[in-house]
């Protein structure tokens, strides 16, 4: 099973996809098949004139300049055009971030807190269920002319490649069930899917109670089909260029997001986890890799971008950034994104960001093209993109054992499932066929039986269970001996395994295989290879 077939049932409802017909996909990096790319803007370039020299002695491949905000256009075009040309006159290419709706608050961090941080008083605004108003993240008239008007002009202006930034999402926050539910958009779903008035209660108390009833899954439906509608008639007003999302973490279709759609259009996958306090526990590392990885099996590698992002720019340190360019590596996305709002990463960063980029496309090389493999299962199921809280059971990923993303239930190994997939496994939306589930949900004993089985989220329980697990492996399968939080991704066809430490400390350790043994020195936070031939 490919792709997300659980929202695809519902009757009434359009399933339009995103063509790839007149797009160019981005040239690769003439230095391998990693990219480099960053978000700068007038401002900063203006504001620090070494910037400019550091991104080409950097090697950066693109040059990412905002453009149209959700009904404005903060900086002169003028101003744009200059940085274009000045950008490409030094061998960088360039691109254009719009952002379509808005979010509430200050998400941008700019450098002079001179963009306005709302829509404009002609643009409506959005309603939570509960009637509550918020900006951004909501779609109504003329939200999406306008962006379409954008779109044409900056194709006209000669923009080969458009990103819509993350606020192209119709939830405000990670783990929301999203959509508008204003009187209009209620009437809309109603009249669209033919249901009476009563029924709209019911949608209401399913979104409260994140019930996936067949009523919520109608919703999600409309939701999705109004955001793929304004993203195809973006694209099709430039249809010369290549339009793509900015998805945001765990982003999926209870934000609108039908990942299915955007296959074959830029895909920027979304991770979080932008500053030291959130990134540098060990969960804070696997929740951001899980979403990455979740998000590949839809984006084409080619395609993909991450969201190396620190917010505010100062708050992520150079090492974690530097760090963070291992989820990529691990995940095969092909292209950087460097983020940081409308202020740049402290110039003093990129002493060590730079030495990490080369490293990083250095061991790029040897797995580009290939998918990990192993006895634990990553899957991301219905229910976690319906009605979940975004908080996936991901720290069996520093386990130092292997892992395989799965579409849909593996026939062996060990699954870890979410909270609200352990709900759809107890309601009997997915079976156990061979794997042995993993949950981390409290019940009254230590175990549901031979099916399900629940592990504290925590390293000293999953230790205990890796135990359990080693004794059990085919002696083809390596595995990290110590207990030490470390990533050990295994590409078999490759004969290689990546190794990621996790920990803000030097380690040494045992990769075993068979009867092998692989000595390994990884600094503090240090991705390595191991060549297993």
């Amino acid at each position: 099973m490919t792709g997300y077939q659980g929202l695809r049932s519902q009757p009434g409802h359009a399933n339009p996809a995103i063509s790839s017909t007149s797009m160019s996909v981005s040239k690769p990096s003439p230095n391998g098949v990693r990219a480099f790319h960053i978000c700068l803007n007038p401002d900063s370039l203006d504001g620090h004139p070494e910037l400019l020299d550091i991104m080409v002695s950097a090697g950066m491949d693109q040059i990412w300049l905002p453009a149209f905000f959700y009904g404005y256009w903060p900086y002169p075009e003028e101003s744009r055009m200059k940085w274009h040309r000045t950008i490409e006159d030094r061998g960088i290419q360039t691109g254009v971030i719009n952002i379509p709706l808005g979010h509430p608050g200050d998400s941008l961090g700019a450098m002079h807190g001179n963009i306005p941080l709302t829509p404009p008083e002609h643009w409506s605004m959005g309603q939570y269920p509960d009637g509550r108003q918020f900006s951004g993240t909501s779609l109504h008239p003329p939200a999406s002319e306008e962006n379409v008007m954008a779109v044409r002009k900056l194709a006209e202006e000669g923009a080969k490649e458009i990103f819509l930034d993350d606020d192209f999402r119709l939830a405000v926050t990670p783990g929301m069930i999203g959509g508008c539910f204003c009187d209009k958009h209620k009437n809309q779903f109603l009249d669209t899917g033919g249901y009476e008035e009563s029924e709209w209660e019911s949608l209401l108390d399913a979104v409260h109670h994140r019930n996936p009833t067949t009523l919520l899954r109608s919703w999600i439906e409309f939701t999705c089909d109004e955001l793929t509608t304004s993203f195809q008639q973006q694209q099709a007003a430039a249809p010369d260029a290549m339009l793509g999302n900015m998805v945001m973490y765990f982003g999926s279709e209870k934000a609108g997001i039908r990942l299915d759609d955007y296959r074959n259009a830029l895909f920027r996958v979304g991770e979080s986890k932008f500053s030291d306090p959130l990134f540098t526990p060990v969960k804070g590392k696997t929740d951001s890799l899980f979403s990455c990885l979740f998000h590949r099996r839809y984006a084409q590698p080619e395609l993909a971008y991450s969201e190396t992002t620190a917010y505010p720019a100062d708050q992520l340190s150079a090492r974690n950034i530097a760090a963070k360019l291992a989820i990529s590596t691990l995940a095969d996305v092909r292209n950087t994104m460097f983020m940081s709002g409308l202020t740049p990463y402290p110039i003093e960063h990129w002493d060590t960001i730079i030495p990490a980029m080369r490293h990083n496309a250095a061991l790029h090389e040897h797995v580009a093209g290939y998918k990990p493999q192993g006895p634990l299962k990553h899957y991301w199921g219905d229910y976690s993109r319906l009605v979940g809280n975004d908080d996936p059971y991901s720290l069996f990923l520093a386990l130092g054992i292997p892992f395989a993303v799965c579409d849909a239930p593996a026939d062996e190994g060990w699954t870890f499932l979410s909270d609200a997939d352990t709900q759809g496994f107890r309601d009997g939306a997915f079976k156990a066929a061979g794997t042995r589930f993993i949950t981390r949900q409290e019940t009254t004993g230590n175990s549901d039986g031979n099916d399900l089985r629940t592990i504290p989220e925590n390293l000293e329980a999953l230790f205990s269970l890796k135990h359990e697990i080693v004794q059990q492996l085919d002696a083809s399968v390596p595995y990290v001996v110590e207990d030490v939080p470390i990533i050990c991704a295994w590409y078999p066809e490759a004969n290689t395994v990546l190794v990621w430490n996790l920990a803000e400390e030097a380690v040494s350790v045992t990769l075993k295989l068979g009867k092998s043994d692989y000595s390994i020195n990884l600094e503090a936070l240090e991705i390595n290879r191991v060549n297993l031939s």
